[in-house]
């Protein structure tokens, strides 16, 4: 198997990341704020498809702007997250499990 961006830590921990955001979006109360659930889930699908771009640009420069991409919107999420915690769609502890990835 090729190296691949798969095989880059960021990248693993934003697959990871994708996958507890659509279980805990699909909710019932998040579930039906569509507006909120649909932008963190673009936020946090964004983390992971842009360390995959910025890997295939295969120029440092473009990769370092590509990763800057995914750590803006990782604060995207993060701030979402909060917003999740604060309106009760998350608990603390889904809340910490899932800002701790």
């Amino acid at each position: 198997m090729e190296k691949g961006f798969e095989q880059i830590i960021s990248w693993q921990k934003a697959r990871r990341l994708n996958t507890e955001i659509y279980r805990v979006t699909d909710n019932s109360s998040f579930g039906r704020d569509f507006a909120l659930k649909d932008q963190i889930r673009r936020a946090s699908i964004s983390i992971s498809s842009n360390i995959a771009e910025g890997y295939g640009r295969k120029t440092d420069k473009e990769f370092i702007y590509f990763l800057n991409v995914a750590k803006a919107s990782c604060y995207e999420v993060k701030s979402q997250l909060y917003l999740a915690l604060d309106i009760d769609y998350l608990d603390k502890k889904m809340f910490e499990k899932i800002y701790a990835i």
